[in-house]
């Protein structure tokens, strides 16, 4: 499909309480204060779905019932449910809160969850909030509370969801790459990376089907098509948050990649001055947000959260 009529739909960031002030520390201070306790059970492989938009979906029982199909969104740091979900349980209302989404933020409602189980690990008392969630078969998405110290193995040969304690991982070279990250509201970000030798940050994203880049990223590429005369029209990509949020952006070409040990050529993603960039504080640095369409294109990728690492395995 062409960048002028390639869509992609983007996932969710953070939350705090709305009487509280907004700003970076509210939703990193929030997510920390407000979040029950994980019960770990053993490690195990959960078979995924997928949406419209090739998302990995995985089954969710809420209050002893389902199970309900969940985006998994490493992009975001709280659990969300779908309003036709709260209606269908008719779970009780909480407290309002400030969703950070893609675009920007608004005050959504939340409600309560007695009981919020993923395979075998639960979190008991969740205040998620409810989101107009577009997606067809979308009842939630599922954010990186609840893998508090854990390590999420996304396989894409398998379409399974593997969910083990943090433990290390070791590079092979043609097969493996290993990858230090540091975290921040919950979420991975990637610190060992560059674009043609400049470094780069780059965030692991599970709830965006596209790969988005911020300013300062895109004027290193504009900067070096100038100098070899491959200077053209931008292209024009739509993009839609999955909470029905439209907005557009400019498609991007990169022509060389690092992430730690891993190279990558020509990669396509999408330029959009987005909130996003704001949140993690890389507005004013080269920075990614590493959707769907590159972490499929290995045959698995797993973050661990205990360890702050990225590990990439080779298709």
């Amino acid at each position: 499909m062409s960048p002028s009529r390639r869509q992609a739909a983007i996932g969710l960031l953070t939350t705090g309480a709305a009487a509280t002030p907004l700003g970076r520390a509210m939703a990193e201070d929030a997510s920390r204060a407000e979040a029950p306790e994980i019960e770990h059970g053993p490690d195990e492989r959960l078979q995924a779905g997928q949406d419209k938009y090739t998302h990995m979906m995985a089954p969710v029982l809420i209050n002893g019932r389902g199970p309900y199909q969940f985006v998994l969104d490493t992009g975001a740091n709280v659990s969300c449910v779908s309003h036709a979900l709260v209606e269908q349980l008719d779970l009780q209302p909480g407290r309002p809160r400030r969703v950070h989404t893609i675009v920007g933020v608004r005050e959504r409602p939340s409600v309560v969850i007695d009981e919020l189980t993923v395979g075998n690990r639960a979190r008991r008392d969740v205040e998620a909030p409810a989101l107009p969630i577009k997606g067809p078969g979308v009842d939630g998405i599922l954010g990186v509370d609840w893998l508090k110290g854990q390590r999420l193995v996304l396989d894409f040969k398998k379409n399974e969801i593997e969910i083990t304690k943090s433990k290390s991982d070791h590079a092979h070279p043609g097969r493996v790459v290993v990858v230090p990250a540091r975290r921040k509201h919950g979420q991975l970000t990637i610190i060992d990376a560059d674009l043609n030798g400049v470094p780069i940050s780059a965030i692991i994203d599970s709830g965006a089907q596209g790969t988005l880049c911020n300013g300062p990223l895109r004027d290193l590429v504009r900067a070096s098509e100038q100098r070899h005369g491959k200077t053209g029209p931008p292209q024009s990509v739509r993009m839609e948050s999955l909470a029905g949020e439209v907005f557009h952006g400019e498609s991007v070409f990169l022509p060389f990649l690092r992430l730690g040990g891993l190279h990558l050529g020509n990669v396509q993603v999408t330029y959009a001055d987005m909130h996003v960039f704001r949140i993690w504080e890389l507005e004013k640095k080269p920075a990614l947000v590493i959707g769907m369409d590159l972490l499929m294109q290995f045959e698995q990728v797993a973050l661990d959260f205990g360890r702050s690492a990225v590990r990439f395995e080779f298709v």
